[in-house]
């Protein structure tokens, strides 16, 4: 896959009402999983994950039965499938969350899927229920293929990295939550306790997502010109701020802006030294296992 294939340029300032749209809609399909998924320490049983059209929740248990849902990015389409063999496929295209919201839920009745999702969206600052939401309601069909791309771009990458590790390791996955794709490597000691605090969240998902200490790293598109990727580790290690550039007071973390990346001549490399070198620092105080 060339260059200007798979690392498309992504203005943030294009297709942010898209973007925030989507996000809300893939936090009613996530809270869908959320619902239905056996829990999984530090909450992998919520998240998406990148498939070859877009974004999947995976297969789900439903009674005896099984469900997924996908979002497709190439024919823009959201996919409700079972394992009975019945679907129910939506349209996306510019409407509002609260009219997704209401669509989305009559096509769960229709395959007698009956499950509870709390309306209120999670780790935003001003939030409206999905089902009282006119106000998101944008769909830029080509950003959305586009950033598509740049996920699948992002997660060979994030899967290079993840495959380099022996110890625990997160999957390589979408969290809806802060529309961000991540993976997380442990070190087998525990964290203390998260000091929580994230807009319309409870402080017990910061708990559990951060009972361990990690290093993490991920693709979120904001916070640049074109997005950006980041690296952090809880709790920050002491000299985790020396010796390498791009360190980011204000979020807390190490950032490498997606422009830089889509620029580079060998972008893949670019983006795997960072997450490289960034973990390194990470794993400077108190013993790490082995790679």
């Amino acid at each position: 896959m060339g260059q200007a294939d798979g690392w498309p340029a992504l203005p943030v300032a294009a297709w942010q009402p898209t973007r925030d749209t989507v996000q809300l809609w893939t936090q009613i399909v996530g809270k869908t999983r959320l619902a239905l998924a056996p829990p999984a320490n530090h909450w992998w049983n919520v998240t998406l994950y990148v498939n070859s059209t877009g974004l999947t929740t995976s297969l789900m248990p439903y009674r005896d039965l099984g469900v997924e849902i996908a979002f497709d990015f190439v024919a823009h389409a959201l996919d409700i499938r079972t394992t009975t063999g019945k679907s129910r496929r939506m349209t996306l295209e510019p409407r509002s969350v609260a009219d997704f919201y209401a669509e989305y839920r009559a096509h769960l009745a229709d395959l007698d899927i009956d499950v509870t999702i709390n309306p209120l969206p999670v780790e935003l600052p001003d939030v409206i229920p999905f089902d009282r939401d006119d106000e998101h309601a944008s769909y830029d069909a080509a950003a959305m293929h586009a950033f598509w791309t740049s996920l699948v771009s992002a997660d060979r990458v994030l899967n290079t990295f993840r495959a380099e590790y022996r110890a625990k390791v997160s999957p390589v996955h979408f969290f809806w939550g802060a529309f961000d794709l991540a993976v997380t490597r442990f070190s087998g000691r525990p964290a203390p306790q998260h000091p929580g605090g994230v807009p319309n969240c409870p402080d017990r998902v910061m708990w559990e997502a951060y009972c361990d200490e990690v290093s993490s790293a991920g693709y979120w598109p904001g916070g640049r010109d074109e997005g950006l990727f980041y690296s952090y580790a809880y709790p920050e290690p002491p000299g985790f701020r020396e010796g390498l550039s791009g360190y980011d007071e204000e979020l807390g973390e190490f950032v490498l802006p997606y422009t830089e990346v889509r620029n580079a001549p060998d972008p893949d490399a670019v983006l795997l030294d960072f997450l490289r070198r960034t973990f390194a620092a990470a794993a400077t105080s108190g013993t790490w296992p082995a790679g």
